[in-house]
């Protein structure tokens, strides 16, 4: 009996990547430009977030008033995303340890279908891994505007997965890789294995703690990350 392909559902910031400094300061300058400010963003705890939802708290811990974030967003995320896209052609974002090869030995898979399941917006992930080298090796992707909450993307992604490949996975099928507590909640939403890396900000004992199947320090053991995305 043939076995049932895993549909891999990757995270970005913390899990594949870090931006670095220079997209701090392109969303900074954003919020700023469009808002006049851009909020307690040094102590934010941006992990597990969508991008439109870390606008909106942003703003209205600040102050600003509901009418104008809502209003203001839209043009706040394209300034953000422009200057994103300037900043990483001046300074590539920085890849966590073993995740190009872990990429490209589970996207030529058999056994595996590979897609993203991020905060980012489609635009900002697509921004982010290109200049990383890596958008090719996802089938689709599920984005942060896609949901008003992390937990409602598993549905989404397993929607979009029958669309794109034609095979109805379920819950069980998937494999969501993420570095914060969010990715946990959001695979035990629909019944998933979770795969958790600590290579964001929150310790392995805290993953671990939050129920994630597995829990890896970094993708560099290769042997060790396929066998706990495919094994």
């Amino acid at each position: 009996m043939t076995r049932r392909p895993r549909l891999l559902l990757f995270d970005v910031d913390g899990t594949l990547l870090s931006s670095g400094p220079r997209a701090r300061t392109a969303f900074a300058s954003a919020l700023t430009d469009v808002f006049g400010t851009s909020g307690n963003l040094e102590i934010f705890a941006f992990e597990g977030k969508l991008d439109p939802l870390i606008v909106t708290e942003l703003m209205r811990e600040a102050g600003v008033a509901e009418e104008a974030v809502a209003e203001g967003l839209p043009r706040a995320l394209d300034l953000y995303l422009d200057r994103l896209e300037a900043a990483l052609a001046l300074e590539r974002p920085r890849t966590k340890p073993g995740v190009p090869e872990l990429l490209e030995r589970v996207a030529s898979s058999p056994s595996a279908v590979t897609a993203l399941l991020t905060g980012n917006v489609e635009r900002g992930a697509r921004i982010k891994l290109s200049a990383a080298g890596l958008w090719h090796q996802f089938r689709f992707g599920v984005f942060g505007d896609d949901a008003s909450r992390r937990e409602e993307l598993g549905p989404v992604a397993l929607s979009r997965a029958r669309a794109t490949t034609g095979i109805a996975f379920t819950g069980r099928d998937c494999v969501i890789v993420g570095d914060a507590r969010q990715d946990v909640a959001c695979g035990h939403a629909i019944g998933a294995r979770v795969v958790a890396v600590a290579t964001g900000k929150t310790p392995a004992a805290a993953l671990s703690a939050a129920g994630a199947d597995v829990v890896l320090p970094d993708f560099g053991d290769l042997d060790a990350a396929v066998e706990a995305l495919l094994g």
